[in-house]
């Protein structure tokens, strides 16, 4: 199939296609006579593979490793459960991180009246020269 049927198929954009190939996160395809790709149902199945690891939010290195792991039929599960742990424990220190810029802009919101006058604390958490906003704070605790 050439790389519009592919991206149909896969759920993968041909842009995306191209720029997996181009890192080597996947082979290079097959060319016909006439210089286009052609793609076969297991290149297919590896970019939903990749799809669905994205879709966990794994970055282009961890995808690169599960391919890896996926492909060798000798892998120990240990490696991929190790390779899942790790991205939970990312994942949480996201989550972290985003509850407390959450935490700080509501505070902020509340303290903004919101009305006509000028002042805004919102805008002078941000403006702060010392990151008075409390984000950076709240994360370290």
């Amino acid at each position: 199939m050439n790389i519009g049927d592919a991206a149909t198929a896969s759920g993968v954009s041909a842009k995306m296609i191209r720029h997996y190939e181009e890192t080597g996160l996947i082979p290079k395809a097959g060319r016909t006579d006439a210089g286009y790709r052609v793609y076969s149902e297991r290149d297919v199945h590896l970019l939903r593979f990749i799809r669905q690891a994205r879709q966990l939010g794994f970055s282009m290195k961890q995808i690169g490793d599960l391919i890896g792991l996926w492909l060798d039929q000798a892998r120990s599960s240990r490696k991929v459960k190790q390779l899942a742990q790790t991205h939970i424990g990312e994942l949480d220190q996201r989550i972290r991180e985003l509850q407390a810029m959450k935490s700080t802009l509501e505070k902020l919101a509340h303290d903004c009246q919101g009305d006509n006058r000028p002042d805004c604390p919102i805008l002078d958490a941000l403006g702060a020269e010392h990151g008075s906003c409390g984000i950076m704070q709240e994360q370290a605790a």
